[in-house]
């Protein structure tokens, strides 16, 4: 794959054990595959040093600062300001991932919506865009985006989409982006592929979400930021186009809304 079709994978967890142990042969393995760029994505903020020594020794790795919704209830603790402070950081581009998990429950939802209200005002006032996690909350989850944005902007992506299309229509029509990860090679994911079929070409990313969600082929197997483009192909066979189109399209989309990652140096030529 070619410059023009540098690919970027916008959501992976480099710190978790499962790639930690072996990131170089995980990282030149991206490269081999044209994956230029990598966000990793924190979960906690008390392990944000973690993160933030990953992305300051790559040149094309960034990072976000944030608190899984699993996490809240332990991070309960943790306001705005804070979280605003260590966004300043160089390599750090983002807020999250942080919103709605009704699934498992881990953290009460009360504390949920009240760390995720924190991240928000955190996006609002770095202006940094957000990365939001939500599963089983639909409802919640755009109550809540409507909501907060009537007190004021703030951008971001729904990532590893997995919701209906009626969450969907309301995220693109309040001005956030859709992010897709393996699950969307997935057998029974055809109402998920419709939704990708459908969604603004200049307002969908790719993603692995590696360790987790490993596409088809690889099912099973621990995924990694070079599986990523199993994920675009898909996307490129949903849409009619080619793998090097849509890369081109999701990596422009992922530097417009990550607007303080700079492209590689060579893409950027």
């Amino acid at each position: 794959m070619g410059e023009a079709g540098m690919l970027v994978d916008s959501h992976c967890h480099l710190d978790f054990p499962e790639l930690e142990v072996s990131r170089e042969a995980v990282l030149a393995r991206a490269a081999e595959q044209g994956v230029g760029t990598l966000l990793t994505i924190c979960t906690r903020i008390r392990k944000f040093d973690q993160i933030s020594v990953i992305a300051d020794e790559n040149e094309n790795i960034f990072a976000t600062v944030g608190t899984h919704p699993h996490n809240a209830e332990d991070e309960n603790d943790i306001g705005p300001e804070l979280i605003v402070k260590l966004a300043e950081r160089e390599r750090v581009v983002g807020i999250g991932e942080t919103g709605l998990d009704f699934f498992y429950d881990n953290s009460p939802r009360d504390i949920q919506e009240r760390v995720f209200r924190n991240h928000i005002e955190a996006a609002r006032v770095s202006g940094l865009p957000l990365v939001i996690h939500t599963r089983s909350a639909d409802a919640d989850m755009a109550r809540i985006l409507r909501g907060e944005l009537e007190s004021g902007p703030f951008t971001g992506v729904l990532h590893c989409f997995s919701s209906g299309p009626e969450l969907a229509q309301i995220a693109l029509d309040l001005g956030f982006y859709l992010s897709f990860s393996g699950i969307l090679t997935f057998n029974k994911a055809e109402e998920l592929r419709e939704i990708a079929a459908q969604a603004p070409l200049d307002r969908v990313l790719v993603e692995t979400d590696a360790p987790f969600l490993a596409p088809v082929p690889l099912r099973g197997k621990t995924n990694e930021p070079s599986f990523v483009m199993h994920t675009a192909q898909k996307l490129a066979d949903i849409r009619g186009m080619s793998l090097e189109e849509i890369a081109a399209i999701t990596t422009d989309n992922f530097f417009r809304l990550f607007s303080k990652a700079s492209r590689p140096a060579a893409a950027a030529a």
